[in-house]
């Protein structure tokens, strides 16, 4: 199992969290951005910058993907593309995208992202608090101790 992680829009924390997961367990993590990151200097982690573009990042992650890989991700289109493909997705709030709960999450993702196209919504959803930080490092942990 590996950890790809959509990191365009990863907050800093998530990331540092991740990254101490990969070191203490020693598994293998990609980073993927067009744009340039700082990365812990260690074999164990990997970063891939693609060309700027509409989902230029998702396509890579999905075409690098293998079952059981892990894929930290906040794009619902991206993680239901994960699932389709036998793996795993873990938004950045703790929350693991299943065959269960996908399709109602991508729906209700398209229906807000219609009220927004139409002004009746306006920004997204709140950002990090030190409590999402705590889900998502116990999330991670609690699946990487049931998947490694």
């Amino acid at each position: 199992m590996n950890i790809l992680v959509d990191a365009d829009a990863c907050p800093n924390l998530i990331k540092q969290i991740i990254f101490r997961a990969a070191m203490r367990l020693h598994i293998t993590t990609t980073l993927f951005a067009n744009h340039s990151l700082t990365i812990p200097k260690t074999p164990l982690i990997k970063f891939v910058q693609v060309p700027g573009g509409f989902d230029v990042v998702d396509k890579k992650i999905v075409e690098l993907l293998h079952p059981g890989d892990l894929v930290i991700t906040a794009d619902i289109p991206l993680a239901n593309e994960v699932i389709a493909k036998s793996a795993h997705a873990l938004n950045p709030r703790g929350e693991l995208y299943t065959t269960e709960n996908i399709q109602q999450r991508l729906t209700m993702r398209n229906f807000m992202d219609n009220l927004r196209s139409t002004g009746q919504i306006t920004g997204g959803p709140p950002p990090l608090n030190q409590r999402d930080l705590q889900s998502f490092a116990n999330a991670l942990d609690s699946f990487l101790a049931r998947h490694k």
